[in-house]
């Protein structure tokens, strides 16, 4: 392939667009900024909820993404767009989504066998790992400092008691799941001085972790953990992992914060052992649903401290994320196998 036509669907400063135009010459990208909803926030690959297009629009629109060799983004981060994109598109051999676990994405478009097998897949993971694990310490540490009384003090204008706290050096920290993102917060951890354990579907080499435990054996490595961090991709494999056993099996007042995805750990049962203790704190930047109902009772935990969906939204994301394209686009256009390929088994 000589050149490689590339549209895009989702919202993209015209900067980066022309980024990956110099970056990998040979790639022409096509796109129509009235057709895109405008970002609300830098990073924002949806764009304002409210952006409406006309028949005639939208006519436009699908017409772009049905000339396409490629996509950069899935249209309007919609599944049934983008199985709409795949079936009327014959010509499509690749989507590049632009979340971390865009494999998510994949999944609910319900594609064949033979339609997964003829486009290429791949997502932005590796992108988001230092902001998620600077979070994913900020979480260990607020929970070892005991964050929660420290606010409720603050707010009732209450002179605390003095008190003793934990010392991050002198805890043992648990990371779930040790692909990029739980790589990078094993780092951050060991660094300050934790004692980091892992847990892994299988066994691998990570720099800072003294022990890794099987996925099977979580219920054993949470029970001598002070914190868990849990960075699992959400699949069939790691639905409700964070099982209510495993949370049963918890040490006394440790702390878990949650940076892969909501759908890892039986939100229920979490609630349950915020609500009686067993888990003395939870940051939590993913969740069952989203956005959060307000109806759930997390909101009004004074052990628990919520951001929505936001830890990973950063001023160099967005560039970042054209770059792995451009770095992408090359490898294809030279047949060299992608970085970030979609595991259209596990979708991950």
């Amino acid at each position: 392939m000589k050149t490689l036509r590339v549209v895009v669907p989702t919202p993209l400063p015209e900067e980066l667009c022309e980024l990956i135009e110099r970056t990998e010459p040979r790639v022409e990208v096509v796109r129509d900024q009235a057709l895109l909803p405008p970002q609300r926030y830098p990073g924002d690959h949806r764009g304002d909820e409210e952006f409406t297009r006309s028949a005639e629009e939208q006519a436009r629109f699908e017409k772009l993404i049905d000339s396409a060799d490629a996509l950069y983004g899935v249209p309007d981060q919609s599944s049934s767009q983008l199985k709409r994109a795949v079936e009327a598109n014959e010509r499509l051999l690749w989507v590049h989504t632009t979340p971390a676990g865009g494999g998510g994405q994949v999944r609910a478009a319900g594609l064949s066998q033979m339609q997964l097998e003829r486009v290429a897949f791949t997502t932005s993971g590796g992108v988001h790992a230092q902001p998620l694990a600077e979070f994913a310490v900020f979480g260990v540490l607020a929970g070892a400092r005991d964050l929660g009384r420290l606010l409720a003090d603050q707010r009732n204008r209450t002179w605390g008691e003095r008190r003793t706290v934990a010392q991050l050096s002198a805890q043992t920290v648990l990371v779930v799941g040790l692909g990029g993102i739980g790589r990078a917060v094993a780092e951050k951890l060991a660094a300050l001085g934790a004692r980091v354990i892992g847990a892994h579907r299988r066994q691998v080499e990570v720099p800072g972790i003294e022990r890794i435990y099987p996925m099977g054996q979580l219920a054993e490595a949470v029970a001598g953990a002070d914190a868990i961090v849990v960075c699992l991709p959400g699949t069939t494999a790691t639905h409700r992992v964070v099982s209510r056993t495993v949370l049963e099996s918890v040490k006394p007042g440790a702390t878990i914060v949650n940076v892969g995805r909501g759908s890892t750990v039986d939100e229920p049962a979490l609630v349950e052992a915020l609500a009686d203790g067993r888990i003395g704190f939870a940051a939590l930047d993913v969740f069952d649903t989203e956005p959060l109902p307000a109806d759930s009772p997390l909101w009004g935990m004074p052990n628990v401290l919520i951001s929505p969906h936001a830890a990973a939204v950063n001023d160099d994301e967005e560039r970042l994320i054209a770059e792995l394209f451009a770095a992408n686009a090359t490898r294809l256009l030279d047949g060299e196998p992608l970085v970030n390929r979609v595991n259209t088994v596990e979708f991950y």
